[in-house]
């Protein structure tokens, strides 16, 4: 079997996260042989009508980096009053199998966005995402909590209990 860095890219231009996920997953189990596990993850914005989603890691252009897409989120939501910059990280899971779907399993995150970072740990607009129930944003987070709360953290854990359960007797 190749190294997995000699694999053909799969493009990701599917219109929703699960999409791009089927996408991937469909693609790579037809290369490698087993379950093939592929993510798509993003932030979701009310007041924007739902972006950046899809467009999450490329939001202020193809190549990016953390702090402009998260200055153009910011620009994008200045004059927004607090309560109305609600949103939401999603996180699409999907297993496949040679080509073949297997499942899919769905996390999401919600919260409200500040006007400034706050924190140094996480990555893309974790330091914009402040989690209301705990009053910390998920730069803030330790990884432990983070896991707790996030959207990956609830997908991965359905899909621990799915696996557990339903691929046991298989």
């Amino acid at each position: 079997m190749p190294g997995l860095d000699h694999l053909p890219p799969c493009s990701e231009d599917g219109e929703t996260f699960a999409a791009n996920a089927q996408k991937k997953a469909l693609h790579y189990s037809r290369l490698v042989p087993g379950l093939v596990l592929a993510d798509d993850s993003g932030l979701e914005v009310d007041a924007l009508g739902g972006a950046p989603g899809v467009l999450s890691a490329r939001f202020a252009g193809p190549t990016a980096t953390d702090a402009e897409n998260n200055a153009k989120l910011l620009q994008r939501l200045r004059g927004i009053q607090a309560a109305r910059r609600t949103a939401r990280f999603v996180c699409e899971l999907v297993l496949a199998e040679q080509g073949q779907w297997v499942a899919q399993f769905r996390g999401e995150a919600e919260g409200l966005l500040l006007e400034a970072p706050r924190g140094d740990g996480g990555f893309g607009y974790d330091p914009l995402f402040l989690d209301r129930e705990l009053n910390r944003t998920f730069a803030e987070l330790s990884s432990e909590d983070k896991l707790r709360r996030s959207h990956r953290g609830k997908a991965l854990r359905a899909m621990l209990g799915w696996l557990a359960s339903d691929r046991a007797g298989r």
